[in-house]
């Protein structure tokens, strides 16, 4: 072997997106924090705000967060008992279960956001101009759909073209 293994680009690129994804985490963790919400837990009302009526069936919430199915039920326990969320039966399925955003998890979101889009924009996409941060978002999203295809299920893009 004449070239050396340790600069491949491919160990390069992986190794950047772990660092940056650990930094990242570190300045999000402290402020999720001080809401009371972990990591999951925003993950979960962010993907449920960003869904249609607010709600995801559980299995596809379980799909896009990446967790098991008991992982997203024990989440959605513990945030259906703080109020954040609730349960809703599908009136067409009795085998399926919507988790919906409360009044309450969306007041949670409310007061969240504003410093959590500051950390992002301090530390993420306001480090990249528009051009490089559309390359970033577009390369994420090919990568991410090759690796986890269903992390946009029950989305209302995917129910479009569903139909």
């Amino acid at each position: 072997m004449t070239e050396n293994v340790f600069d491949d680009p491919r160990i390069t690129a992986i190794g950047l997106l772990v660092e940056t994804y650990s930094g990242l985490v570190a300045k999000i963790t402290g402020q999720l924090d001080e809401h009371g919400l972990s990591m999951v837990e925003f993950e979960v009302l962010m993907r449920l705000a960003r869904s249609p009526d607010r709600q995801l069936r559980m299995s596809d919430l379980a799909a896009q967060t990446s967790l098991s199915t008991s992982g997203v039920t024990r989440v959605v326990d513990r945030m259906e008992r703080d109020g954040l969320l609730r349960r809703r039966a599908c009136p067409s399925d009795r085998r399926c279960l919507y988790a919906v955003v409360t009044n309450a998890g969306a007041a949670r979101l409310d007061e969240t956001l504003p410093g959590h889009l500051r950390i992002l924009d301090r530390w993420f996409t306001g480090l990249l101009d528009p051009e490089a941060l559309r390359g970033v978002l577009h390369g994420l999203r090919v990568v991410r759909d090759a690796v986890h295809p269903d992390a946009t299920a029950g989305s209302a893009e995917r129910l479009a073209e569903a139909s």
